[in-house]
Order: C-alpha cells, then sequence, then structure tokens
C-alpha cells in the first residue's frame, strides 16, 4: 500500500501535464468558489431576496452547468480553460455590482457554464496524462488538491466578505480568476497527442538463475555503457531525460558513475523495492521512453549491446541460508 501511495505521489511530482492541471485546478477553485460561497449573502445583502429568489438563482447557475454539460464537447473546443476562468470572473464581477435578480441569474448561467467547462476540461487533462496503472492515485490527488482549494477558498472570500465587504469580497475574486487565467502561460493544458502515457507493456521477463519470489528484493539494476568522449555531452543529456524516465516508472536511487581507470566505461544504476516492482517498471515504459533508449544505443561505442547486470541486496548483519546467500545474477 505504501509503495502505491508513493509511485502516485512521485508519477504525479514528475508529470509536468498533470502538475500543470493540478495546479490550475486548485487555483480556479480557491478562486471562483467565492460564486456559490457567496451567493445567500449576495441574496439577502444586495438583492433583498429570500429562499426563493436564492433558488431562483442556483437554478440559473445550474441551468448553465447543465447546458455546457450537455455541449461538453463543443464548449470544451470553443471555451478553453481560460475563457473558463474570464467567463466566471465577469459573473463574480456582475454579482458585486448588479441590483436585479434578472441580471444576477444571466450572470449565474454564464458563470455555470464557464464552471463546468473548466472542471471537466481540467479533469480529462489528468486523466488521458495518465497511464492506466496509476490513473486512480493521480486522480485522487487532483481532487485532493482542488477540494482543498476550494474549501481555503470558501474560508479567504468569507473572512474577506466579513471583515470588509462583500463587494470587495466579490471583486477580489474575480481580480483572482484573472491571474488564474494568465497561469495557462505557466501552466498551460497540454492533448493527449502530446504526452501519449499509455505504456507499451511489451517486455520478457528475464531468465534468473536464484529462485525468486513476488515480493524478493530490493533489487539492484546495473548497466554498462561505452561512450567515446566526443559523445559524452551529448551522452549526458540523454541520460538526465532517462533518469527522468525511469524515477517516473518506479526506479529508486538512480545514479550515473564513470569509471576512474576507464573513463569510457559509464554505469547506470537504480533500485526498486521487490522483484515485482521492477517488472512493473518495464512494462510501465511508453513508446516515447522506448525512443529514447534507441538514442542512448546509438551514442553507445561498444561492439556488443549495453551490459545488463541485475543484483539483488542481501543485509549481513543476519544468518542466512547458504542458498540465499548467492548476491547476484546477470543476462546480455
Amino acid at each position: 500500500m505504501k509503495t502505491a501511495i508513493y509511485d502516485g505521489l512521485r508519477f504525479t511530482a514528475l508529470s509536468s501535464e498533470i502538475k500543470a492541471a493540478i495546479t490550475r485546478g486548485t487555483l480556479f477553485g480557491l478562486a471562483s468558489i467565492a460564486i456559490l460561497a457567496l451567493l445567500p449573502l449576495v441574496v439577502r445583502d444586495r438583492l433583498g431576496g429570500g429562499p426563493l429568489a436564492y433558488g431562483a438563482l442556483m437554478a440559473g447557475f445550474g441551468t448553465g452547468a447543465v447546458f455546457a454539460g450537455v455541449y461538453n464537447s463543443v464548449f470544451r473546443r470553443s471555451l478553453s480553460m481560460t475563457l473558463s476562468c474570464l467567463t466566471c470572473a465577469a459573473c463574480s464581477f456582475s454579482l458585486a455590482l448588479t441590483s436585479s435578480i434578472g441580471m444576477a441569474a444571466i450572470a449565474l448561467a454564464l458563470g455555470g457554464a464557464g464552471w463546468v467547462t473548466a472542471w471537466s476540461g481540467v479533469g480529462i487533462n489528468v486523466q488521458l496524462a495518465s497511464p492506466r496503472w496509476v490513473v486512480g492515485r493521480t486522480i485522487a490527488i487532483y481532487y485532493a488538491f482542488i477540494d482543498g482549494g476550494i474549501a481555503g477558498g470558501s474560508w479567504v472570500w468569507g473572512t474577506v466578505a466579513e471583515n470588509h465587504s462583500l463587494t470587495l469580497a466579490l471583486e477580489g475574486s474575480a481580480g483572482a480568476l484573472l491571474l488564474v487565467a494568465a497561469t495557462g502561460i505557466l501552466f498551460p493544458l497540454r492533448e493527449r497527442c502530446e504526452s501519449e502515457p499509455d505504456p507499451l507493456e511489451e517486455f520478457d521477463t528475464p531468465a534468473v538463475a536464484l529462485e525468486l519470489q513476488p515480493r524478493s528484493g530490493p533489487i539492484v539494476v546495473r548497466l554498462e555503457y561505452l561512450v567515446h568522449q566526443e559523445n559524452v555531452e551529448a551522452f549526458l543529456d540523454v541520460m538526465r531525460e532517462r533518469r527522468h524516465v525511469q524515477t517516473r516508472v518506479g526506479a529508486r536511487h538512480w545514479t550515473l558513475q564513470r569509471n576512474l581507470q576507464k573513463p569510457m566505461q559509464w554505469t547506470e544504476t537504480f533500485r526498486t523495492p521487490t522483484w515485482t516492482d521492477y517488472l512493473r517498471l518495464n512494462h510501465r515504459l511508453t513508446e516515447a521512453d522506448k525512443k529514447l533508449d534507441e538514442k542512448v544505443l546509438l551514442l553507445h561505442g561498444g561492439e556488443i549491446p549495453p551490459q545488463i547486470t541485475l543484483l539483488i541486496e542481501r543485509p549481513t548483519s543476519s544468518a542466512r541460508k547458504p542458498e540465499s546467500s548467492a548476491t547476484y545474477f546477470s543476462r546480455h
């Protein structure tokens, strides 16, 4: 369980697409929740209405949301996350100024359409950027952050309305939504064709000389390369990408070493907690990750492919059976 949670957190932290979606979703929830959180005060203090007026305004918001939901694909093509933020900002600003229930209902209909379009767009981006093996965990992390943003925003705008004024809180929300719209420059939401996260799942389990159980480990993986001096800089650039890829799919303690006595020899090393984790790591690699392997092979200067050595760590602090004392096995 802990390993699964750790893998989900690590993948999320290393995925620029998911981080962008979570960041923008959290900020949008923080800024836009003022529309719903402060609506009872708008009805009572600005419009002088009661339960019926509040119900009518909520119906306006719901109508916009339902309309956007029915035509979601059309809205998401024409109403981007940035435009959704601007729509909700206009709604919040209108509620701060209007004293007409009719105008407020129209503003809330626009706000409802922007609200649903924004959430559906961000949520879809999280799902499309997540491969099947981790999608449940990334979505859980996404909802934890956006729910936290909504809760925090409710407290912030309620505090502003209580200590200052309702108008200032709604105008502040509108201004915050404009800033969230501007974050699209720093955190763009990418389409599926740019991320292609689904793994190929093409991996043959290596033959081993020891009888391993699924939870046997930790497993240490070593890959040896021969790199000519003129290719060192290009090799290091590729290995930086490789470190990101391997860490994202489950590798731990990734390192790259250079042999001081044989400078052409480089060794990539990483660990996985168990044998099952090692197998899962290889099944999680995508087509883009495989292309990165091809780049590494082009820079490898040896006549034979890079040598891969698999080892299993064994502590020396306690006695073990003789048949369990073997510490490594290799494949070519």
